[in-house]
Formats: C-alpha cells, structure tokens, sequence
C-alpha cells in the first residue's frame, strides 16, 4: 500500500518550514525545522483521517506525486 506523499518547504512568511499532503484537503503543520514539521504533519494526518472516519467523510487513495524535472543534456 502507498502512503500520502508530503511536501515540506521553507516558508520566509512564517519563518520556518511547512509540511502539507496535498491528497487531505488542509493538511499541513509547521515547524522550526524540516523534521520537526514532518513528525507535526504526521499527527495532523492521522487526525484528519480519524475525523473523516468519525464522519463519514471519504478518505481518499493516495494519488498526488509530484512532478520529475528532468534537465536537458
């Protein structure tokens, strides 16, 4: 089984790094670091997924990957 692909990226607005899953609508955490907003957004996903079980709300498959820049030769 796939798991929800993260992206984590340094935000100057908020002054550190944001985590989000682009599959679970408005999942995302912040941290000061790039793990420490990892280990955040993994908690944020498994609230987001136990809510939306608690709900009824679909949870969607895991489908975003994120594009693969090939540079020319």
């Amino acid at each position: 089984m796939s798991d929800y692909h993260i992206n984590i990226f340094w935000s100057d607005e908020d002054g550190g790094y944001v985590a989000d899953i682009p599959d679970l609508a408005s999942c995302s955490a912040f941290g000061r670091s790039a793990l420490e907003a990892l280990r955040e957004v993994e908690i944020a996903k498994a609230a987001w997924l136990e809510g939306a079980k608690a709900v009824g709300t679909p949870v969607p498959t895991p489908t975003y990957r994120p594009a693969i820049y090939h540079a020319a030769s």
